[in-house]
């Protein structure tokens, strides 16, 4: 076994893979750019080596610099996680050259998955059946167009390098085509290095199911069962499932051997993912109609794997470890079996209710749920690389943790799941834990009506929820501020005259609050009772107001008929509320600070975060429709298209293509029509 490993990656699963090492007795070696030379997954390592500038192809795709650092370190083995070069051939080449040992498939099998055309075909000579599609060599648009035509709308363009959700677009109708077929090729080139693309037939109600597959270089090769990806947004994986619902013992058996088929074509060796797209033929309550078709091959750990971990009892990264240090596989196929039900949900910094668009900032508050374990099986278990008081940068992906639960039953799982995420706590940037909770209480979901168009058919159920309510979100902002004013802390004021909570001898005492919430103006009055008591008005709802406070720092609301216990973190003017039922924000106004603000900047396009320029549509003096593009920005590895808020006419573009620009930057100067015409 190795003495010492460098681990080529960062964030969660450069800690991941740190975890197993360390219980294996293995030294590790971190590598780090400028944004994270603080980060866990430095402090998680033995040593560490720096590797350049933040963004990506400064450090962590340096892969000679990295090489350099295995042997200065005497490293003997790189492992490269899942992204960056995980999956990239002439690295893989590159550590055999210098006589590291590459912890995954060899640099052949990479190659031979890595290009999907290339894929689809060793597929159809292995027997593993194809969607009906166009892989050709020929990338003439004209050609992609007919092909398209011949297979029939919707088709799914995918770049044939590509990964992650990346590089790809649904087509509904052949006039849409070019222009699809040309912003995929253009986030091709700029994710892969290519821009050749794949064109399929786009599977309808279509299930994502995916086999582990493991093999070694003995020749061995076993599937560890399969796992559910449909909930995914923007073609990337939201929940993930193992065993997959529905699955009967029939098709597990015939996908798992179709996935060992696959990896045998290619001679694969370490942990590798097949995946299937799954088309349910009789609805989705005749799983013994459902046929499945190969997508392709991940040639490396997947994100998910922990789930897999759950309901087999194995660590998949210690099975890589000892394949790569040439021993066979511990456990043949009839030695594997399923134990329980596993859900993994991916907690990113992102905005939901704005089509999903990464966040970045300070995680100010990052509290995890009691019992949990870490990078280790467990009921509840959060793998993450962050802590609380760090930073969500713009030069990576927008996920802050997996959460992993584990049960005996799915809907015990379901359940666990959801009180796990009721008691993460997350303030200073925007998350998707509230919308994770909202897709687990959708009867689609909830009742394994699975697909991945889950998330739009459910929309009117999931996006601009709120979970607390009006009533409830201001009595909480209200009970935070007077017991934070009050100097008693038996949760009531103190006697006579040295009382502060706005007592009076005679009479009641009224004082009033403004909030905003959501994006709305809010009045309140809080009575203040020559008995003591408390007596809240927000609009038509009023009533006593119960308050009191917690040893652990929660406070207890009674108002409106409702008795809860929440917890109440304040940042600046926000209160962030978070309670069993879901969680919400509401900001207090001061008057005299929104005194002077003025609305007269509709006019102005900013950049919704820091990200670099691709291109602008338009030109100065271009008129405009409603919700017309009018440029891309690429942030956190996905792009974002800045559409015109209103009717108006170009009148200056501030930056050029490839500009970096930060959060807030005025894009482009927007003369709108109701202005214009004022």
């Amino acid at each position: 076994m190795f003495k010492k490993i460098l681990i080529a990656n960062r964030g969660e699963i450069a800690c991941r893979v740190a975890a197993t090492a360390r219980r294996m007795a293995i030294r590790t070696v971190a590598v780090y750019s400028d944004a994270d030379a603080h980060a866990n997954h430095v402090r998680a390592c033995d040593e560490s080596v720096h590797l350049g500038g933040s963004a990506p192809k400064d450090s962590y795709l340096r892969w000679e610099k990295i090489i350099a650092a295995a042997q200065a370190t005497g490293a003997e083995a790189i492992h490269p996680g899942y992204g960056f070069l995980s999956e990239n051939e002439d690295f893989a080449r590159a550590c055999a050259k210098a006589g590291l040992v590459f912890i995954g498939p060899p640099a052949e099998a990479i190659l031979a998955m890595g290009l999907k055309a290339e894929s689809k075909r060793l597929m159809e000579q292995a027997g593993v059946p194809l969607v009906p599609g166009y892989h050709g060599a020929d990338q003439d648009p004209a050609l992609l167009q007919r092909e398209a035509d011949r297979i029939g709308y919707p088709v799914l363009i995918k770049a044939s390098a590509g990964g992650g959700g990346k590089g790809m677009r649904i087509v509904e109708k052949s006039e849409d085509f070019a222009a699809a077929l040309a912003s995929c090729q253009r986030e091709a080139i700029n994710s892969f290095g290519s821009d050749a693309v794949l064109i399929e037939k786009y599977v309808q109600r279509p299930r994502h199911i995916e086999i582990q597959v493991f093999g070694d270089t003995q020749g061995n090769c076993v599937y560890l069962f399969e796992r559910d990806c449909s909930v995914q947004r923007r073609h990337q994986k939201v929940l993930e499932e193992a065993p997959a619902p529905g699955m009967t013992e029939a098709m597990r058996q015939q996908m798992g051997e179709a996935a060992v088929n696959a990896a045998r074509a290619v001679n694969y060796v370490g942990a590798g993912t097949v995946e299937f797209i799954v088309e349910q033929t009789g609805g989705y309550d005749a799983p013994d109609q459902m046929k499945f078709y190969f997508m392709e091959m991940n040639t490396r750990l997947q994100v998910e794997h922990p789930v897999t971990e759950a309901i087999t009892g194995l660590d998949l990264v210690e099975w890589q470890l000892r394949v790569a240090a040439g021993e066979p596989l511990p456990l043949r196929q009839e030695q594997l079996q399923i134990h329980g039900h596993a859900i993994e949900a991916r907690i990113c910094a992102e905005n939901p209710d704005n089509n999903f668009l990464p966040a970045t900032g300070t995680l100010h508050v990052y509290r995890k749920p009691a019992q949990h374990t870490a990078f280790q099986r467990s009921r509840v278990r959060i793998d993450d690389g962050v802590r609380e008081g760090g930073e969500i940068s713009p030069f990576y992906d927008s996920m802050i943790a997996k959460l992993i639960v584990h049960g005996a039953t799915r809907a015990e799982t379901l359940a666990r799941l959801d009180a796990a995420l009721a008691q993460v706590h997350i303030v200073g940037v925007a998350t998707n834990v509230q919308f994770l909770r909202g897709v687990l209480a959708t009867e689609s979901f909830s009742q394994a009506k699975l697909d991945t168009a889950l998330i739009e058919r459910e929309r009117a159920v999931l996006f601009e929820r709120e979970p607390l309510g009006l009533p409830l979100a201001v009595a909480a902002a209200v009970t935070q501020q007077i017991l934070g004013e009050w100097p008693s802390t038996q949760g009531g004021p103190a006697t006579g005259f040295a009382r502060r909570d706005g007592w009076r001898a005679l009479g009641t005492y009224t004082r009033p609050f403004e909030f905003e919430f959501h994006g709305e103006p809010v009045s309140a009055k809080l009575s203040y009772n020559h008995d003591g008591g408390l007596h809240l008005a927000v609009g038509d709802t009023v009533g006593p107001l119960a308050i009191g406070r917690f040893p652990d720092g929660r406070i207890d609301v009674g108002f409106a008929g409702g008795r809860h216990t929440l917890d109440v973190y304040r940042l600046e003017w926000a209160a962030h509320i978070f309670g069993t039922q879901g969680a919400t924000r509401i900001t207090a106004v001061d008057r005299l600070a929104h005194a002077g603000d003025t609305q007269a900047e509709g006019g102005r396009l900013t950049a919704p975060m820091p990200g670099k320029v691709v291109s602008f549509a338009v030109q100065p003096g271009d008129k405009v429709a409603k919700g017309q593009a009018l440029a891309v920005m690429e942030a956190m590895k996905m792009e974002h298209t800045i559409a015109a808020p209103a009717d108006g006419t170009v009148e200056e573009l501030l930056f050029a293509p490839g500009d970096q620009v930060t959060e807030g930057a005025e894009l482009l100067r927007l003369a709108v029509a109701s202005a214009v015409a004022a």
